[in-house]
């Protein structure tokens, strides 16, 4: 029985050599992607900015959202942001942070409810103080640092410091654009972001792990192959599996981002975003060609493997009788 090959055995396609073309696109991207982070900001969701949030159901598809708005414009809550999710006569309902406390936020449901009447159905209600969602966004921030950090440290220990570097920064270019994707288009930024960056993290770094391993294999076997040569051996070894995986998670990611509703719409767009199309691309065309100019080549394994050699020898001289 013939297995199915995805990709050909014999595949030699040069990927290294556009390491002239993809790094300053990704040097100019990020450029970009910091500019929208420190001009147009990011959507900060309820988890982060408080508020009262609300997830309310007409039963029968008597939703009405002109209706819903008029209703709740002559509260003067301040920003109200009233969206329609799914098909099924729900709306997602959010009110910004009103002084006076966590009383205020109580008082705000309560008139909301009062507004909206009876024969509405409440699915979620949420209420953030200005207290929790600044700890909520610091804990946030210090847990994406340690995770970024934690990986170098322990991709030092697994592999030689240029491997580990060379991880570090891919996984930081793909944080950068995935935060300036996400302040460019205004997706809310809350919790399940931030879940949403950690696995980011986490999928990329799978995935330059396997090619970086090849790599490490190929340089102790094939000590007078030309670097560029083995790297996009590597690269050719591993791109079936790549392939495979890549392919199950962008459907397994399109099903979310088409049926998972609002409640996951920043989780599911995100991810789609960075696993896709920033992590798939980085560990190819970033992480791999990183390698060359962090000093990795076969002609330094190979002088390596003589001075460890050379030192055995000696240490087996001394000890000789």
């Amino acid at each position: 029985m013939r297995l199915l090959r995805i990709v050909p055995d014999d595949t030699t396609f040069d990927f290294i050599r556009f390491r002239r073309i993809s790094f300053p696109i990704s040097a100019l991207l990020s450029i970009v992607a910091l500019v929208a982070f420190f001009t147009m900001g990011l959507n900060f969701g309820i988890d982060f900015k408080g508020g009262t949030l609300l997830e309310v159901r007409y039963a029968n598809n008597t939703l009405n959202i002109a209706d819903v708005r008029s209703r709740l414009e002559t509260l003067d809550l301040g920003e109200v942001q009233i969206q329609e999710i799914g098909g099924d006569g729900e709306v997602l309902i959010r009110v910004a942070q009103q002084p006076g406390g966590e009383q205020a936020q109580q008082v705000v449901v309560g008139k909301v409810r009062a507004a909206l009447g009876e024969g509405v159905e409440y699915r979620r209600i949420e209420v953030v103080g200005p207290r929790v969602s600044q700890e909520l966004l610091s804990y946030g921030i210090v847990g994406l640092m340690m995770a970024v950090f934690c990986i170098l440290i322990y991709l030092w220990f697994r592999f030689e410091w240029q491997f580990a570097l060379g991880a570090s920064i891919a996984n930081f270019h793909d944080i950068v654009l995935t935060i300036g994707f996400m302040a460019i288009f205004q997706i809310d930024f809350d919790l399940t972001s931030v879940a949403a960056l950690l696995t980011i993290l986490g999928y990329s770094l799978n995935d330059t792990i396997v090619i970086y391993d090849r790599i490490r294999e190929m340089l102790r076997r094939y000590k007078k192959m030309p670097t560029e040569e083995l790297l996009n051996a590597s690269i050719n070894s591993t791109l079936s599996r790549s392939v495979i995986t890549h392919v199950t998670v962008t459907l397994a990611l399109l099903a979310l981002v088409l049926f998972g509703g609002r409640a996951i719409h920043s989780f599911s767009v995100t991810m789609m975003f960075g696993v896709v199309l920033v992590g798939t691309y980085t560990s190819i065309f970033i992480a791999s060609p990183l390698l060359i100019y962090l000093g990795v080549s076969t002609r330094a394994m190979a002088e390596k493997a003589e001075k460890e050699a050379k030192s055995g020898h000696a240490k087996a001289e001394r000890l000789a009788p």
